[in-house]
Order: structure tokens, then sequence, then C-alpha cells
């Protein structure tokens, strides 16, 4: 995770290249696809204690992971548009267009 975290710092920080800024993308999806292993793998030890038999042992039952992972599971990509960016550029702005 620390260097996920560095991945992205590296890209947002804008001062690489475009080819290293490439690889550090690369580098940040392999990890990111790790990490979701990781927490997947986790997810299907996790047992839920779900009470006490008549000895008093617990009673647990296996956890499952699939009824809220596709709801909450963020998928990596292209970021979604905050109400707060604009979606064209300002008159002022656009001048500095490469493109």
């Amino acid at each position: 995770m620390t260097e996920l975290h560095q991945v992205v710092a590296d890209l947002e920080d804008g001062e690489i290249g475009l080819e290293d800024s490439m690889r550090r993308f690369e580098q940040g999806m392999v990890l990111l696809r790790h990490c979701y292993a990781l927490l997947e793998d986790a997810e299907q030890r996790i047992e839920i204690l779900s009470g006490r038999d008549a000895d008093g042992n617990p009673v647990t039952e296996p956890f499952d992971a699939s009824a809220t992972h596709e709801a909450s599971a963020p998928r990596a990509g292209r970021r979604r548009q905050t109400s707060n960016q604009k979606a064209e550029p300002s008159d002022e702005s656009a001048g500095d267009s490469l493109f």
C-alpha cells in the first residue's frame, strides 16, 4: 500500500515525464491488482460469530463478501469528475490547451 500511495503521489505531482508516468501507472496497476487479491483472500477467510451452542462454544459461519463486493468495490481506471471540476476549460485557459 505504501508503494501504491507513492505511485499515486508521483503521478499527481506532475514532475515526471510522460514515459516515466506511464511506467509508474503500470506499476500502480500491478500493485492495485495485488492489493485486491490480498483483500479477496482475507475476505474468504473471515468467519462471522453467529452465536454460541448449548455447551457455550462459539458458532461461526462463513463470511459472504459477494453481497457487498459488487456494489462497493472501486474499479481501477479514470477518475470520475467531481462537481468542483469544470467539464470545459474556461475562456481564460482555452489558449493554454495543447490541442
